[in-house]
């Protein structure tokens, strides 16, 4: 009753190959469309002379775009509702920084206005978000 080895209609070994084929496939295709998932708030901040400031944790980002829709972080917060939400966020938290991220294009009077919502909401360290401005090289 023992089978012979070479007359078996069945491949016992298993072809990798098909394998390998659909796993570069799927890989080749996450290489591509993870960078298309990051999401954020496009703004096109002022330049400035400023040299960048150490940070050691995340802080509270206040976002105000070309269209002057408000952001923190990544959630998007009527003006009207800024201040309730921030006292609610920093309810009990002895750390009270928040960074302003203003488009260049925004009016000067809407900025004004979103500063004043965080420092009524008892904020007391308001920071700025800028982009450094790209030095001149001096040629002879």
């Amino acid at each position: 009753m023992a089978m012979e080895q070479g007359n078996s209609p069945f491949m016992s070994d298993i072809n990798v190959t098909p394998l390998v084929d659909v796993m570069l496939v799927l890989l080749i295709i996450f290489m591509v469309t993870a960078p298309m998932m990051m999401q954020g708030v496009n703004v096109s901040l002022p330049k400035t002379t400023s040299k960048p400031l150490p940070s050691e944790k995340e802080h509270l980002i206040i976002t105000v775009d070309r269209s002057q829709q408000i952001y923190i972080n990544d959630y998007k917060v009527e003006i009207e509702a800024l201040q309730a939400k921030l006292k609610k966020i920093y309810e009990g938290r002895a750390d009270e920084k928040v960074y302003l991220r203003a488009d260049k294009g925004v009016p000067y009077g809407v900025v004004v206005r979103v500063m004043s919502e965080v420092k009524n909401a008892g904020v007391e360290r308001l920071g700025m978000v800028t982009e450094p401005l790209k030095e001149k090289t001096k040629s002879r």
